[in-house]
């Protein structure tokens, strides 16, 4: 395996890999999990290790896209203080783009995201990426719609899950941001 990293072959068992709720393994935190970049490559959750996170799945063509604006203020605003916005774009719910490049492109110019994305990933049901399995186990949770947030504390863990009508700067995602960040500071 020339000019493969050990790095990449773990990053590719966690991204592609099948880790089923009943396979879940205790002690998992997100640290553990990653998505395919939306630039390619691997988007690590455990390159994050240290800061709360809000892993949002999105979509370009959904009632709840003027979201990404919030998102971003969010991202830019409590950057300082150890907060990242992942997105994670996704078809489940048929309201996104068919390729990768169109979604970076959309959500650069329309709202000038630079908060790390993921590439288009499932985010429900048997072939949900790994992280949202993970979530689905820990919390028998999985997103309804598009936009919906899971707020990752530093320790890794799971703080709350929250729907589309929810917003960023709303009382209870705050509320979880607060406690995310509090974790282990």
């Amino acid at each position: 395996m020339s000019g493969v990293s050990r790095r990449e072959i773990i990053a590719a068992g966690l991204v592609f890999g099948a880790v089923s709720p009943a396979r879940a393994q205790v002690g998992q935190t997100a640290w553990d999990f990653g998505f395919p970049n939306i630039e390619g490559g691997t988007l690590l959750l455990g390159d994050y290790k240290g800061n709360a996170l809000v892993v949002v799945n999105t979509a370009s063509f959904c009632g709840f896209t003027y979201q990404y604006e919030a998102l971003e203020k969010l991202h830019k605003t409590r950057k300082a203080s150890g907060l990242v916005v992942i997105g994670v774009p996704s078809g489940d719910f048929h309201q996104e783009s068919d390729s990768n490049a169109k979604v970076k492109t959309f959500c650069e110019s329309r709202f000038g995201v630079d908060f790390p994305m993921a590439g288009i990933s499932k985010v429900m049901g048997e072939d949900a990426a790994p992280f949202y399995k993970w979530v689905k186990a820990e919390r028998n949770w999985e997103p309804s719609w598009n936009f919906n947030k899971v707020v990752i504390g530093r320790d890794g863990r799971i703080v709350g899950c929250f729907g589309s009508g929810d917003e960023p700067e709303g009382a209870r995602v705050q509320a979880a941001l607060g406690k995310a960040l509090a974790v282990g500071a």
